[in-house]
Protein backbone atom coordinates (compact mmCIF):
# COMPACT_ATOMS: atom_id res chain seq x y z
CA UNK A 1 0.00 0.00 0.00
CA UNK A 2 1.23 3.46 -0.88
CA UNK A 3 1.74 5.83 2.05
CA UNK A 4 0.27 9.37 1.80
CA UNK A 5 2.26 12.17 3.36
CA UNK A 6 0.46 15.42 4.31
CA UNK A 7 2.45 18.60 4.44
CA UNK A 8 2.42 20.68 7.62
CA UNK A 9 0.61 23.72 6.12
CA UNK A 10 -2.23 21.52 4.83
CA UNK A 11 -2.55 19.86 8.24
CA UNK A 12 -2.80 23.25 9.97
CA UNK A 13 -5.48 24.37 7.51
CA UNK A 14 -7.56 21.27 8.26
CA UNK A 15 -7.28 21.85 12.01
CA UNK A 16 -8.36 25.50 11.62
CA UNK A 17 -11.37 24.44 9.54
CA UNK A 18 -12.46 22.00 12.23
CA UNK A 19 -12.14 24.68 14.93
CA UNK A 20 -14.13 27.12 12.78
CA UNK A 21 -16.98 24.62 12.40
CA UNK A 22 -17.00 24.06 16.18
CA UNK A 23 -17.21 27.82 16.85
CA UNK A 24 -20.09 28.22 14.40
CA UNK A 25 -21.96 25.38 16.02
CA UNK A 26 -21.47 26.87 19.51
CA UNK A 27 -22.59 30.31 18.34
CA UNK A 28 -25.83 28.93 16.88
CA UNK A 29 -26.66 27.10 20.09
CA UNK A 30 -26.18 30.28 22.23
CA UNK A 31 -28.02 32.70 19.90
CA UNK A 32 -31.38 32.70 21.86
CA UNK A 33 -29.69 33.65 25.13
CA UNK A 34 -27.54 36.46 23.73
CA UNK A 35 -30.41 37.71 21.57
CA UNK A 36 -32.69 38.03 24.61
CA UNK A 37 -30.11 39.91 26.62
CA UNK A 38 -29.44 42.28 23.74
CA UNK A 39 -33.11 43.06 23.23
CA UNK A 40 -33.72 43.75 26.90
CA UNK A 41 -30.77 46.11 27.15
CA UNK A 42 -31.72 47.82 23.91
CA UNK A 43 -35.31 48.38 25.02
CA UNK A 44 -34.16 50.03 28.22
CA UNK A 45 -31.83 52.40 26.39
CA UNK A 46 -34.48 53.18 23.77
CA UNK A 47 -37.08 53.93 26.45
CA UNK A 48 -34.63 56.30 28.15
CA UNK A 49 -33.87 58.11 24.89
CA UNK A 50 -37.53 58.45 23.93
CA UNK A 51 -38.38 59.96 27.33
CA UNK A 52 -35.91 62.76 26.70
CA UNK A 53 -34.06 62.10 29.95
CA UNK A 54 -30.34 61.44 30.19
CA UNK A 55 -29.09 57.96 30.94
CA UNK A 56 -29.60 57.12 34.59
CA UNK A 57 -32.62 59.41 35.09
CA UNK A 58 -35.86 57.44 35.16
CA UNK A 59 -39.13 59.15 34.44
CA UNK A 60 -41.35 59.11 37.52
CA UNK A 61 -45.12 59.47 37.21
CA UNK A 62 -46.59 62.70 38.47
CA UNK A 63 -47.96 62.26 41.99
CA UNK A 64 -51.59 61.32 41.88
CA UNK A 65 -53.93 63.42 43.93
CA UNK A 66 -55.40 61.82 46.97
CA UNK A 67 -59.10 62.18 47.81
CA UNK A 68 -60.28 65.13 49.83
CA UNK A 69 -59.81 64.78 53.56
CA UNK A 70 -62.40 66.41 55.82
CA UNK A 71 -60.78 68.52 58.52
CA UNK A 72 -61.96 66.48 61.46
CA UNK A 73 -63.42 63.16 60.22
CA UNK A 74 -61.30 61.90 57.33
CA UNK A 75 -62.46 58.80 55.55
CA UNK A 76 -60.27 55.72 55.59
CA UNK A 77 -59.22 54.56 52.16
CA UNK A 78 -59.11 50.78 51.89
CA UNK A 79 -56.99 49.66 48.97
CA UNK A 80 -57.67 46.28 47.34
CA UNK A 81 -55.15 43.66 48.33
CA UNK A 82 -52.75 42.65 45.63
CA UNK A 83 -52.73 39.03 44.54
CA UNK A 84 -50.21 37.01 46.52
CA UNK A 85 -47.47 35.62 44.28
CA UNK A 86 -46.82 31.91 44.18
CA UNK A 87 -44.36 30.35 46.58
CA UNK A 88 -41.95 29.54 43.76
CA UNK A 89 -41.82 33.14 42.58
CA UNK A 90 -41.52 34.53 46.10
CA UNK A 91 -38.67 32.13 46.90
CA UNK A 92 -36.88 33.11 43.71
CA UNK A 93 -37.32 36.79 44.49
CA UNK A 94 -36.11 36.25 48.03
CA UNK A 95 -33.03 34.34 46.92
CA UNK A 96 -32.33 37.05 44.34
CA UNK A 97 -32.67 39.74 46.98
CA UNK A 98 -30.28 37.95 49.33
CA UNK A 99 -27.55 37.62 46.71
CA UNK A 100 -24.81 40.22 47.22
CA UNK A 101 -24.53 42.78 44.47
CA UNK A 102 -21.08 43.84 43.37
CA UNK A 103 -22.44 47.07 41.84
CA UNK A 104 -24.38 48.23 44.90
CA UNK A 105 -21.46 50.28 46.17
CA UNK A 106 -21.15 52.02 42.80
CA UNK A 107 -24.70 53.39 42.81
CA UNK A 108 -25.27 57.04 43.82
CA UNK A 109 -26.26 57.70 47.41
CA UNK A 110 -29.53 59.38 46.34
CA UNK A 111 -32.09 58.28 43.79
CA UNK A 112 -31.96 60.09 40.46
CA UNK A 113 -34.47 62.85 39.97
CA UNK A 114 -36.16 63.42 36.62
CA UNK A 115 -35.43 67.10 36.03
CA UNK A 116 -36.94 66.97 32.54
CA UNK A 117 -40.25 65.86 34.01
CA UNK A 118 -39.88 68.61 36.63
CA UNK A 119 -39.53 71.22 33.85
CA UNK A 120 -42.60 69.89 32.08
CA UNK A 121 -44.73 70.19 35.23
CA UNK A 122 -43.18 73.18 37.01
CA UNK A 123 -46.14 75.41 36.11
CA UNK A 124 -48.49 73.22 38.19
CA UNK A 125 -48.27 75.26 41.38
CA UNK A 126 -51.85 75.47 42.66
CA UNK A 127 -52.85 72.54 44.89
CA UNK A 128 -55.88 72.11 47.08
CA UNK A 129 -55.69 72.72 50.83
CA UNK A 130 -56.99 69.50 52.40
CA UNK A 131 -56.74 70.48 56.08
CA UNK A 132 -56.98 74.14 57.01
CA UNK A 133 -56.90 76.24 60.19
CA UNK A 134 -59.02 79.23 59.15
CA UNK A 135 -59.40 80.60 62.71
CA UNK A 136 -55.73 80.27 63.70
CA UNK A 137 -55.10 84.01 63.43
CA UNK A 138 -58.56 85.29 64.32
CA UNK A 139 -59.15 83.90 67.81
CA UNK A 140 -59.88 85.85 70.99
CA UNK A 141 -56.21 86.90 71.21
CA UNK A 142 -56.33 88.38 67.73
CA UNK A 143 -53.56 88.17 65.17
CA UNK A 144 -50.39 86.57 66.57
CA UNK A 145 -47.35 88.65 67.36
CA UNK A 146 -45.28 85.71 66.11
CA UNK A 147 -46.44 82.74 64.07
CA UNK A 148 -44.30 79.59 64.25
CA UNK A 149 -44.43 77.53 61.03
CA UNK A 150 -42.65 74.15 61.01
CA UNK A 151 -42.05 71.97 57.96
CA UNK A 152 -42.98 68.37 58.73
CA UNK A 153 -44.03 65.07 57.15
CA UNK A 154 -46.87 62.77 58.16
CA UNK A 155 -44.65 60.08 59.70
CA UNK A 156 -42.90 62.54 62.07
CA UNK A 157 -45.58 62.57 64.73
CA UNK A 158 -42.97 62.30 67.50
CA UNK A 159 -41.14 65.38 66.23
CA UNK A 160 -44.35 67.40 66.13
CA UNK A 161 -45.19 66.31 69.67
CA UNK A 162 -41.85 67.36 71.13
CA UNK A 163 -42.14 70.75 69.41
CA UNK A 164 -45.65 71.21 70.83
CA UNK A 165 -44.47 70.51 74.36
CA UNK A 166 -41.18 72.44 74.29
CA UNK A 167 -40.12 75.47 72.27
CA UNK A 168 -43.16 75.50 69.96
CA UNK A 169 -45.81 76.03 72.65
CA UNK A 170 -48.69 78.36 71.91
CA UNK A 171 -49.78 81.03 74.36
CA UNK A 172 -49.09 84.48 75.69
CA UNK A 173 -45.44 85.12 76.54
CA UNK A 174 -43.53 88.01 78.07
CA UNK A 175 -45.03 91.48 77.63
CA UNK A 176 -48.35 90.05 76.37
CA UNK A 177 -46.76 88.57 73.26
CA UNK A 178 -49.13 86.14 71.51
CA UNK A 179 -47.49 83.13 69.81
CA UNK A 180 -49.28 80.67 67.48
CA UNK A 181 -48.09 77.51 65.70
CA UNK A 182 -48.77 75.56 62.49
CA UNK A 183 -47.19 72.51 60.84
CA UNK A 184 -46.82 72.40 57.05
CA UNK A 185 -47.37 69.01 55.36
CA UNK A 186 -48.06 67.36 52.02
CA UNK A 187 -49.44 63.95 51.04
CA UNK A 188 -46.99 61.16 52.01
CA UNK A 189 -44.93 59.79 49.14
CA UNK A 190 -44.96 56.26 50.59
CA UNK A 191 -48.45 55.83 51.99
CA UNK A 192 -47.84 52.18 52.87
CA UNK A 193 -45.35 53.27 55.56
CA UNK A 194 -48.23 54.89 57.44
CA UNK A 195 -51.47 53.29 56.17
CA UNK A 196 -53.81 55.47 58.28
CA UNK A 197 -51.94 58.70 57.72
CA UNK A 198 -55.14 60.55 56.81
CA UNK A 199 -56.79 59.58 60.11
CA UNK A 200 -53.67 60.54 62.05
CA UNK A 201 -53.55 64.03 60.55
CA UNK A 202 -57.32 64.42 60.89
CA UNK A 203 -57.23 63.60 64.61
CA UNK A 204 -54.16 65.77 65.10
CA UNK A 205 -55.95 68.68 63.51
CA UNK A 206 -59.01 68.08 65.66
CA UNK A 207 -56.90 67.91 68.84
CA UNK A 208 -54.22 70.54 68.32
CA UNK A 209 -55.64 72.77 65.54
CA UNK A 210 -52.20 73.25 63.99
CA UNK A 211 -52.08 71.07 60.83
CA UNK A 212 -51.96 72.52 57.31
CA UNK A 213 -52.08 69.80 54.63
CA UNK A 214 -51.88 70.35 50.87
CA UNK A 215 -52.62 67.93 48.05
CA UNK A 216 -49.10 67.56 46.64
CA UNK A 217 -46.58 64.80 47.24
CA UNK A 218 -44.34 65.52 50.23
CA UNK A 219 -40.87 65.11 48.72
CA UNK A 220 -37.61 67.03 49.03
CA UNK A 221 -37.94 68.79 45.70
CA UNK A 222 -41.58 69.68 46.46
CA UNK A 223 -40.59 71.77 49.48
CA UNK A 224 -40.75 74.75 47.13
CA UNK A 225 -44.47 74.03 46.72
CA UNK A 226 -44.77 74.01 50.49
CA UNK A 227 -43.08 77.42 50.58
CA UNK A 228 -45.37 79.14 48.09
CA UNK A 229 -48.54 77.57 49.51
CA UNK A 230 -47.62 78.68 53.02
CA UNK A 231 -47.08 82.25 51.78
CA UNK A 232 -50.47 82.03 50.06
CA UNK A 233 -52.04 80.86 53.33
CA UNK A 234 -50.44 83.79 55.16
CA UNK A 235 -51.87 86.18 52.58
CA UNK A 236 -55.39 84.76 52.95
CA UNK A 237 -55.70 83.53 56.55
CA UNK A 238 -53.05 85.35 58.57
CA UNK A 239 -52.19 88.67 56.88
CA UNK A 240 -51.90 90.58 60.19
CA UNK A 241 -49.23 88.37 61.78
CA UNK A 242 -46.46 90.70 62.87
CA UNK A 243 -43.53 88.26 62.67
CA UNK A 244 -43.05 84.71 61.41
CA UNK A 245 -40.52 82.06 62.38
CA UNK A 246 -40.26 79.29 59.80
CA UNK A 247 -38.05 76.25 60.29
CA UNK A 248 -37.66 72.50 60.52
CA UNK A 249 -38.92 70.12 63.18
CA UNK A 250 -35.44 68.87 64.09
CA UNK A 251 -34.19 72.18 65.47
CA UNK A 252 -33.98 73.66 68.94
CA UNK A 253 -35.32 77.21 69.05
CA UNK A 254 -34.94 79.70 71.88
CA UNK A 255 -38.14 81.69 71.44
CA UNK A 256 -37.29 84.08 74.26
CA UNK A 257 -34.11 85.19 72.48
CA UNK A 258 -36.00 85.69 69.22
CA UNK A 259 -38.64 87.79 70.97
CA UNK A 260 -35.86 89.84 72.54
CA UNK A 261 -34.37 90.44 69.11
CA UNK A 262 -37.74 91.58 67.75
CA UNK A 263 -38.24 94.22 70.45
CA UNK A 264 -38.33 97.64 68.86
CA UNK A 265 -38.68 96.30 65.31
CA UNK A 266 -41.26 98.13 63.19
CA UNK A 267 -43.94 95.78 61.94
CA UNK A 268 -44.43 97.66 58.67
CA UNK A 269 -40.77 97.33 57.65
CA UNK A 270 -38.88 94.56 55.87
CA UNK A 271 -37.08 92.05 58.06
CA UNK A 272 -35.45 88.75 57.13
CA UNK A 273 -32.90 87.29 59.59
CA UNK A 274 -31.20 83.92 59.71
CA UNK A 275 -28.07 81.97 58.89
CA UNK A 276 -27.44 83.53 55.50
CA UNK A 277 -25.41 81.67 52.89
CA UNK A 278 -23.75 83.96 50.34
CA UNK A 279 -22.09 83.17 47.01
CA UNK A 280 -22.97 79.48 47.19
CA UNK A 281 -22.35 77.53 44.00
CA UNK A 282 -24.71 74.97 42.48
CA UNK A 283 -23.65 71.39 43.18
CA UNK A 284 -23.00 69.46 39.98
CA UNK A 285 -22.25 66.06 41.54
CA UNK A 286 -25.00 63.62 40.59
CA UNK A 287 -24.73 61.67 43.83
CA UNK A 288 -25.51 64.78 45.92
CA UNK A 289 -28.90 65.44 47.44
CA UNK A 290 -28.62 69.03 46.17
CA UNK A 291 -27.51 68.18 42.63
CA UNK A 292 -28.71 70.73 40.07
CA UNK A 293 -27.81 70.29 36.36
CA UNK A 294 -26.79 73.27 34.26
CA UNK A 295 -29.95 73.20 32.14
CA UNK A 296 -31.95 73.86 35.33
CA UNK A 297 -29.67 76.63 36.65
CA UNK A 298 -26.85 77.81 34.41
CA UNK A 299 -25.46 80.62 36.52
CA UNK A 300 -22.31 80.24 38.59
CA UNK A 301 -23.64 81.27 42.03
CA UNK A 302 -26.92 81.35 43.90
CA UNK A 303 -28.41 84.53 45.34
CA UNK A 304 -28.04 85.00 49.09
CA UNK A 305 -30.47 82.74 50.96
CA UNK A 306 -31.18 81.57 54.50
CA UNK A 307 -30.43 78.08 55.75
CA UNK A 308 -33.73 76.21 55.96
CA UNK A 309 -33.25 75.16 59.57
CA UNK A 310 -34.91 78.37 60.69
CA UNK A 311 -35.26 82.08 59.96
CA UNK A 312 -37.37 85.04 61.05
CA UNK A 313 -39.22 87.48 58.81
CA UNK A 314 -41.78 90.19 59.33
CA UNK A 315 -45.35 89.73 58.18
CA UNK A 316 -44.82 92.73 55.93
CA UNK A 317 -41.99 90.91 54.18
CA UNK A 318 -44.00 87.66 53.94
CA UNK A 319 -46.78 89.43 52.03
CA UNK A 320 -44.24 90.92 49.62
CA UNK A 321 -42.61 87.54 49.13
CA UNK A 322 -45.99 86.02 48.34
CA UNK A 323 -46.37 88.38 45.40
CA UNK A 324 -42.75 88.05 44.30
CA UNK A 325 -42.81 84.24 44.30
CA UNK A 326 -45.63 84.32 41.77
CA UNK A 327 -43.23 86.01 39.34
CA UNK A 328 -40.29 83.66 39.95
CA UNK A 329 -40.06 80.26 38.26
CA UNK A 330 -40.13 77.32 40.62
CA UNK A 331 -36.74 75.97 41.65
CA UNK A 332 -36.25 72.50 43.17
CA UNK A 333 -34.39 73.70 46.30
CA UNK A 334 -36.76 75.75 48.47
CA UNK A 335 -34.09 77.72 50.36
CA UNK A 336 -32.52 78.94 47.12
CA UNK A 337 -35.95 79.64 45.63
CA UNK A 338 -36.79 81.92 48.56
CA UNK A 339 -33.45 83.66 48.00
CA UNK A 340 -34.53 84.30 44.42
CA UNK A 341 -37.77 85.83 45.71
CA UNK A 342 -35.78 88.03 48.11
CA UNK A 343 -33.69 89.18 45.16
CA UNK A 344 -36.90 89.93 43.28
CA UNK A 345 -38.04 92.38 45.96
CA UNK A 346 -34.48 93.71 46.31
CA UNK A 347 -34.16 92.71 49.95
CA UNK A 348 -30.78 91.65 51.31
CA UNK A 349 -31.28 89.13 54.15
CA UNK A 350 -29.47 89.77 57.43
CA UNK A 351 -27.12 87.23 58.93
CA UNK A 352 -27.22 86.67 62.70
CA UNK A 353 -24.74 84.43 64.51
CA UNK A 354 -27.45 83.15 66.83
CA UNK A 355 -28.85 81.02 63.98
CA UNK A 356 -26.86 77.79 63.72
CA UNK A 357 -28.52 75.87 60.90
CA UNK A 358 -25.40 73.70 60.52
CA UNK A 359 -25.35 72.80 64.20
CA UNK A 360 -22.60 73.46 66.72
CA UNK A 361 -19.30 72.16 65.45
CA UNK A 362 -16.65 70.86 67.82
CA UNK A 363 -13.40 72.78 67.14
CA UNK A 364 -10.35 70.82 66.08
CA UNK A 365 -8.31 72.49 68.83
CA UNK A 366 -10.62 71.03 71.50
CA UNK A 367 -11.74 67.60 70.23
CA UNK A 368 -13.01 66.52 73.67
CA UNK A 369 -15.16 69.60 74.24
CA UNK A 370 -18.81 68.74 74.97
CA UNK A 371 -20.82 71.02 72.68
CA UNK A 372 -24.20 69.65 73.79
CA UNK A 373 -24.19 71.94 76.79
CA UNK A 374 -27.01 74.29 77.88
CA UNK A 375 -24.44 77.02 78.47
CA UNK A 376 -23.79 77.04 74.72
CA UNK A 377 -27.45 76.90 73.77
CA UNK A 378 -28.89 79.53 76.11
CA UNK A 379 -27.50 82.46 74.09
CA UNK A 380 -28.42 81.09 70.65
CA UNK A 381 -31.67 81.19 68.73
CA UNK A 382 -31.72 78.20 66.38
CA UNK A 383 -29.60 75.04 66.45
CA UNK A 384 -30.19 72.48 63.70
CA UNK A 385 -30.02 68.67 63.54
CA UNK A 386 -31.17 67.52 66.97
CA UNK A 387 -33.01 64.32 67.76
CA UNK A 388 -36.31 64.21 69.64
CA UNK A 389 -34.69 63.24 72.98
CA UNK A 390 -32.05 65.95 72.55
CA UNK A 391 -34.68 68.65 71.97
CA UNK A 392 -36.66 67.53 75.01
CA UNK A 393 -33.54 67.29 77.18
CA UNK A 394 -32.12 70.68 76.16
CA UNK A 395 -35.48 72.34 76.79
CA UNK A 396 -35.64 70.97 80.33
CA UNK A 397 -31.99 71.79 81.03
CA UNK A 398 -32.55 75.41 80.05
CA UNK A 399 -35.70 75.61 82.17
CA UNK A 400 -33.70 74.61 85.25
CA UNK A 401 -33.31 77.69 87.49
CA UNK A 402 -30.29 76.10 89.14
CA UNK A 403 -28.32 76.14 85.89
CA UNK A 404 -24.93 77.78 86.41
CA UNK A 405 -22.49 78.44 83.62
CA UNK A 406 -18.89 78.95 84.69
CA UNK A 407 -16.32 80.81 82.69
CA UNK A 408 -14.50 77.56 81.92
CA UNK A 409 -17.58 76.19 80.15
CA UNK A 410 -19.41 79.20 78.83
CA UNK A 411 -17.95 80.83 75.72
CA UNK A 412 -20.09 83.93 76.37
CA UNK A 413 -19.11 84.81 79.93
CA UNK A 414 -20.15 88.44 79.62
CA UNK A 415 -23.79 89.57 79.73
CA UNK A 416 -25.59 88.66 76.51
CA UNK A 417 -26.04 91.54 74.08
CA UNK A 418 -26.89 91.66 70.40
CA UNK A 419 -24.00 92.70 68.21
CA UNK A 420 -25.54 95.94 67.04
CA UNK A 421 -25.95 97.05 70.68
CA UNK A 422 -22.51 96.09 71.94
CA UNK A 423 -20.13 98.74 73.11
CA UNK A 424 -16.61 99.02 71.77
CA UNK A 425 -15.28 97.73 75.09
CA UNK A 426 -17.36 94.57 74.94
CA UNK A 427 -16.42 94.03 71.30
CA UNK A 428 -12.76 94.16 72.28
CA UNK A 429 -13.38 91.65 75.08
CA UNK A 430 -15.20 89.36 72.69
CA UNK A 431 -12.35 89.52 70.20
CA UNK A 432 -9.89 88.50 72.88
CA UNK A 433 -12.22 85.74 74.02
CA UNK A 434 -12.54 84.32 70.51
CA UNK A 435 -8.76 84.15 70.22
CA UNK A 436 -8.70 81.58 73.02
CA UNK A 437 -8.49 78.25 71.21
CA UNK A 438 -10.32 76.47 74.00
CA UNK A 439 -13.38 78.73 73.91
CA UNK A 440 -13.91 79.20 70.19
CA UNK A 441 -16.77 76.75 69.81
CA UNK A 442 -18.73 78.00 66.83
CA UNK A 443 -17.65 78.12 63.23
CA UNK A 444 -18.58 80.57 60.50
CA UNK A 445 -20.42 79.14 57.50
Amino acid sequence: MRKVYIKGDILCSLILLVLLFLLLYAHQSMTPVWGTLHIQHGSTSLRTLLSGAPKGLETKPFPSKSPDIPPYKPEVQIKPKAQRPSKVKSQKAKSKFLQPSMTASLLPTHASFDFYDYLRKKDQRDFKLLIDQPTKCSGPEGAPYMLIAIKSVATDFDKRQVVRHTWGREGVFQKDVNVKRVFLLGVPQNQTALPLWDKLLGYESHTFHDILLWDFEDTFFNLTLKEIHFLQWINVSCPKAKFIFKGDADVYVNIDNILEMLEGQEIDKDLFVGDIIVRARPIRRRNSKYFIPEFIYGQGIYPSYAGGGGFVMSGHTALKLHLACKEVELFPIDDVFLGMCLLRIDLQPTRHEGFRTFGIVRPSAAPHLQVFDPCFYRELMVVHSLTVPQIWLMWNLLQDHNLQCHSSQDPMVFPFQWRDKMTAKNKAKEKLRNNDYGLKVFVEH
